[in-house]
């Protein structure tokens, strides 16, 4: 399976982005970045990415509301939603996965927290 995995970055914060845009090219997966949620739902129709990396906080469309929106399309049902908090409470975790979220990071992470648990995710897919 040499298909290269594609992941899409939703994030807001340009240091943030910086560093998920070095891992993901350290990983080999092909990846893209939107740093606002409006024409997230869209790009994600799309380009049918097998992970998306979903800041909560978001400009103009929360990452819930994207989420939200993504489980609701039975086309999208293979999409994998990581989502990213700088608010790790467990208030928001709960919430994150109660609308469909496949696993949850608080910010700021570790890059190998990060990469174990997008791993995770990818992997697990083919399972």
């Amino acid at each position: 399976m040499s298909k290269k995995r594609r992941v899409l970055i939703i994030e807001d914060e340009d240091n943030i982005a910086i560093a998920l845009d070095y891992l993901m090219s350290r990983e080999g997966f092909d990846h893209e970045r939107l740093a606002t949620g409006r024409g997230a739902l869209d790009r994600i129709r799309a380009e049918q990415p097998d992970l998306v990396l979903l800041d909560v906080m978001l400009p103009e469309v929360s990452g819930y509301e994207i989420c939200q929106e993504v489980r609701a399309d039975h086309g999208l049902s293979e999409v994998k939603i990581l989502m990213m908090t700088a608010r790790g409470s467990a208030m928001e975790r709960r919430k994150g996965l109660a609308l469909g979220a496949d696993g949850f990071i608080a910010k700021p992470f570790e890059l190998k927290e990060l990469r174990d648990e997008v791993h995770r995710l990818l992997d697990a897919g083919g399972a």
